[in-house]
């Protein structure tokens, strides 16, 4: 498919420290092509081989049971490798989520992905709102996006709701339609100004009329201004 490709992703781990003993426990990836969704994903539950913290199972909803027996990290890893190819990687506070994927990398003994490859929707939004909440909720609803279908914190869903947001930091829907103005777009739209015709209509006067008028002006006292809208109505000069 022509375009270009990018891919929104999002983890959930058992913490915060990427470096330490947290890992993944869910990974999902949304493929864009010109900044808009093609239906593609790329879903994954990860058994974190430790127990999920209480606080943790708050927002998320994984508990301990429900990863316990799904597909450790290296299982999933050459497929998610595949899917990503070599797109750029979009991600809110990608620091973050790139500690955490070069982290399991590492474990399974994969070359780390380089930083250069990710996007950072936070640092976007910081730049582009200097002072304002940039939180993935404050931004969607900055730009009307719906968060009633998310009442935990999932990384499929988050990646949907990211990949609307991302849309928007670049320019919106107009510009991934295409339907930015360029200035040769403008240069056609604009206004031409009036063009006086070569030969003039043809008075749409019947005789009769024409008659009873002449009849008119001559009562009135044969005004030259009367005559000369005579004239040009009869399209004489």
């Amino acid at each position: 498919m022509a375009g270009l490709r990018e891919i929104v992703f999002d983890t959930e781990t058992t913490g915060f420290d990427s470096q330490g003993a947290d890992r993944i426990t869910e990974l999902g990836c949304i493929e864009l092509i010109d900044w808009l969704p093609t239906g593609e994903q790329f879903h994954a539950y990860i058994d974190p081989e430790r127990d999920v913290p209480e606080k943790v199972v708050q927002i998320t909803g994984l508990t301990t049971a429900f990863l316990r027996g799904k597909p450790k990290f290296g299982e999933r890893a050459d497929d998610f490798l595949e899917f990503i190819g070599d797109s750029p990687l979009v991600a809110h506070n990608a620091k973050f989520d790139m500690g955490f994927i070069n982290a399991e990398l590492r474990r399974v003994r994969k070359d780390e992905i380089p930083d250069h490859r990710f996007i950072d929707t936070l640092a976007m939004a910081n730049e582009k709102y200097p002072g304002s909440p940039a939180s993935l909720d404050a931004l969607c609803k900055r730009f009307d996006i719906s968060l009633s279908d998310r009442d935990k914190h999932g990384a499929i869903i988050d990646s949907e709701l990211l990949a609307r947001v991302y849309l928007e930091l670049r320019g919106g829907r107009e510009r991934s339609l295409g339907l930015e103005p360029n200035a040769k777009q403008v240069e056609r739209l604009a206004p031409q100004s009036a063009q006086g015709r070569s030969t003039p209509l043809p008075s749409l006067l019947s005789a009769a009329e024409k008659a009873a008028h002449e009849a008119f002006v001559a009562e009135s006292g044969g005004s030259e201004l009367w005559d000369r809208v005579l004239r040009r109505m009869d399209g004489r000069r």
